[in-house]
């Protein structure tokens, strides 16, 4: 057997960018996720944005295309925006909320599986079916995609619970989606 001492890193890498609480690159993917509510979701902060509801659809897409390039399907792929963003309303309910973030979270749990499956390294320079790249830069590009997507998903939570200067919620405790996520300088070790 080869050793898969990459192969560890890099399932390391997928799980701490996901749900660890102390990641070095700061919040992950669920501690971001964590308050947001399904009014926040589905709305927009410009006409041209993606929601929060878009982003995690989209970060589903594409783990569940990894996991299907793991098991060696050269066809599938993400040819349509509503296959990459999905389509949803302004408004989404606590069922759709919640089954977006379950549907991340099992595509998650999936895509580790597959990696699991895995004795060893030798894979990870095979090129991917369908593609010209390499497993490996698929999967560290999946960690980068998730940071990226994680940083958007941040800023949209804190542009929908702005209160300061210029905000209708500058005068209140609270705003339509309740109390803020915190303030930056609470967040300041993170950047």
């Amino acid at each position: 057997m080869v050793p898969n001492d990459e192969l560890i890193r890099i399932i390391d890498l997928l799980n701490t960018t996901y749900e660890s609480e102390e990641a070095w690159h700061g919040p992950s993917v669920v501690e971001v996720l964590r308050g947001v509510t399904p009014d926040m979701a589905g709305r927009r902060i410009t006409p041209n944005t993606h929601s929060i509801a878009e982003l995690v659809f989209h970060m589903t897409s594409w783990r569940i295309f990894c996991v299907k390039k793991m098991q060696g399907d050269a066809t599938f792929d993400i040819t349509t925006p509503e296959k990459n963003f999905g389509s949803f309303p302004d408004k989404i309910d606590d069922f759709e909320w919640e089954a977006l973030q379950m549907e991340l979270s099992l595509s998650q749990e999936e895509l580790i599986n597959e990696l699991d499956k895995r004795d060893d390294d030798e894979f990870l320079e095979d090129i991917v079916p369908g593609r010209d790249y390499t497993y490996y830069d698929m999967l560290h590009g999946i960690v980068n995609h998730d940071l990226y997507h994680t940083g958007q998903i941040m800023i949209l939570k804190k542009a929908l619970t702005f209160k300061g200067a210029g905000s209708r919620f500058q005068d209140s405790e609270d705003d339509e989606f309740g109390p803020q996520y915190g303030d930056s300088f609470e967040h300041d070790d993170y950047y």
